[in-house]
């Protein structure tokens, strides 16, 4: 039955975007493993949607596989372009952790990439937006 199916939920994972320390156009996207024991089996997959002057866009599917992320561990996934803060920015998440596997979408929608929104982004020492 559906009810004896244990709802585990992502807790201590995120997804930070941070301005790149190098180019004013490009930022970084770092995944943050927040919690006090490794991850496995981490995929994610990222992608961009939504709408410009009317016509819908919708970016490649970037995918990245970890075997492992140790405990509190910061990885730096992949740069993202600032022409994209436009559109809704997705990363979806899952990996194992003793013995569940768990999966999450973050989302970032269109224009939630911004300073207004900037958080100390932990273990990094850098200001960003970022998702639990």
């Amino acid at each position: 039955m559906k009810k004896d199916i244990p709802q585990h939920k992502v807790l201590d994972f995120a997804i930070a975007i941070v301005p790149a320390d190098v180019k004013d156009d490009l930022w970084d996207t770092y995944i943050l493993n927040l919690k006090d024991e490794s991850i496995k089996s981490v995929l994610i997959a990222s992608s961009g949607y939504g709408e410009r002057d009317g016509e819908k866009i919708q970016t490649s599917t970037l995918r990245h596989f970890f075997e492992e992320i140790g405990p509190l561990q910061v990885i730096k996934l992949e740069p993202i372009q600032k022409e994209l803060f436009d559109l809704t920015n997705q990363y979806w998440v899952s990996f194992t952790h003793e013995g569940y596997m768990f999966d999450k979408k973050y989302v970032f929608v269109k224009g939630s990439i911004d300073e207004i929104n900037f958080t100390r982004i932990p273990f990094l020492d850098k200001k960003g937006v970022m998702i639990r």
